[in-house]
């Protein structure tokens, strides 16, 4: 077995876990517990050393368990296996997508600073970009999926020092705009200068770690609502951060005072949603194709926005071809109408549940525009696409027949 590279949905079952350490247990217990106990004095020593970064480990050195804020074998494992979706160095498990996304906002900025980031974000993104950073005086400048290098470089231009950080969501929620990862690399090589580095961080959740893959493509750090795919069942709240080594101390690092680390019963599971992630993304990803089509020929549907649609030849579906290996689970269409037309759609639906979120087993429908994108400015929302008559699906494992049944039924009554 050591001659060979297991695809890691082969290891998601046996990564980084010993059972002879726990009783044999065939699956990882759940270590509910607040502190470890040390060998020796000196041990624990030299597990703190490592931990607060006063010396670097030695090789095949593993940290030692100390305290659950700082490490615990749920946590542990759960994070060695997140990286070998991604082919990360290190990962980051956080209680929260949220709380992920904006540790690694505080640990890269400082006040002065400016942050480039694309448009449209998610909406709790937004309202830490547009209202929070602010109050720290850190400035969001926001670009979009159909500007160039040098039209995002003239944004901060004669600000380029101020630039610490291009932050991007693709595809973006809720519009599936698909921004080039190569041009947010080159724009952070040209705005980094001397020992002043820009870090690219990528929102990769819409894509789970099944569908793309930042760090190949330019990336320092990738970010993602846990909750999402990863969890994937809807019955828990996480993030996760994953990278390079020398950008993943400083995040593990600021976690640690934080203390927005993930519990060992949210990390058990997580790695219990590992094992199946595959298969219900894969299942997400076909269902999703009947879907689209079903709503593209669809008279009440005025324009649908799925990655499986992009004309080849554009720019978009160029983007799609080198940087996905899939069109994804997620669906935004517009209702011929307003926003009465979208609220009576959605409140018809019979299968298909009413409710935020994304990712998970069941399909879900929202009205991005009045719930999850309501805190972003009406400029940007009339900007981007966010119109009153646009809805989002989120499609499930369900038969397809059903779904699209549910769909059909519902917007008969529009």
């Amino acid at each position: 077995m050591m001659n060979r590279e297991f695809h890691p949905e082969s290891l998601m079952m046996t990564h980084g876990y010993k059972p002879e350490l726990s009783e044999g247990a065939i699956k990882c217990p759940i270590f509910q517990t607040s502190t470890f106990v040390f060998k020796s004095a000196e041990e624990g020593k030299a597990f703190f050393q490592v931990a607060y970064g006063q010396r670097e480990k030695e090789p095949n050195e593993e940290l030692g368990l100390i305290y659950s804020r700082l490490n615990n074998p749920d946590l542990q494992i759960l994070e060695e296996r997140l990286c070998l979706w991604d082919g990360a160095d290190e990962c980051a498990v956080f209680e929260s997508g949220m709380s992920a996304i904006s540790t690694v906002m505080l640990e890269f900025l400082r006040p002065g600073d400016i942050m480039l980031y694309s448009k449209p974000v998610y909406g709790g993104t937004d309202h830490f970009v547009n209202k929070v950073l602010p109050q720290y005086g850190i400035k969001g400048i926001g670009f979009t999926s159909v500007q160039s290098k040098e039209e995002i470089l003239e944004l901060v231009k004669g600000e380029e020092t101020r630039v610490k950080m291009v932050y991007v969501e693709t595809p973006a929620n809720p519009t599936n705009a698909l921004f080039d990862l190569q041009i947010c690399r080159a724009v952070a090589d040209e705005l980094s200068e001397g020992e002043k580095e820009v870090v690219v961080c990528v929102d990769n959740t819409y894509m789970g770690p099944l569908w793309q893959h930042p760090l190949k493509h330019g990336a320092d750090l990738i970010v993602y609502s846990a909750t999402k795919y990863i969890g994937g069942h809807s019955d828990l709240i996480a993030g996760a951060v994953l990278g390079k080594s020398k950008h993943m101390v400083r995040v593990r690092t600021l976690r640690t005072f934080l203390g927005n680390m993930a519990g060992p019963w949210t990390g058990w599971l997580l790695m219990r949603s590992l094992e199946t992630l595959k298969v219900r993304m894969t299942k997400q990803a076909e269902n999703t194709v009947k879907v689209a089509d079903f709503l593209q020929s669809h008279p009440k549907v005025e324009k649908v926005y799925y990655l499986g649609h992009l004309e080849e030849g554009t720019v978009q579906h160029e983007i799609f071809k080198r940087q996905l290996t899939s069109a994804g689970a997620m669906i935004s269409f517009d209702v011929k109408g307003g926003e009465k037309e979208a609220f009576t759609f959605l409140n018809n639906l019979k299968l298909m549940k009413l409710a935020v979120s994304l990712g998970s087993t069941e399909s879900l429908a929202e009205h991005p525009a009045t719930m999850t994108h309501s805190d972003v400015s009406a400029d940007d929302r009339a900007l981007l696409g966010i119109s009153e008559k646009l809805v989002r699906i989120s499609v499930g494992v369900e038969h397809y027949t059903d779904i699209i049944w549910d769909i059909e039924q519902a917007l008969e009554k529009v």
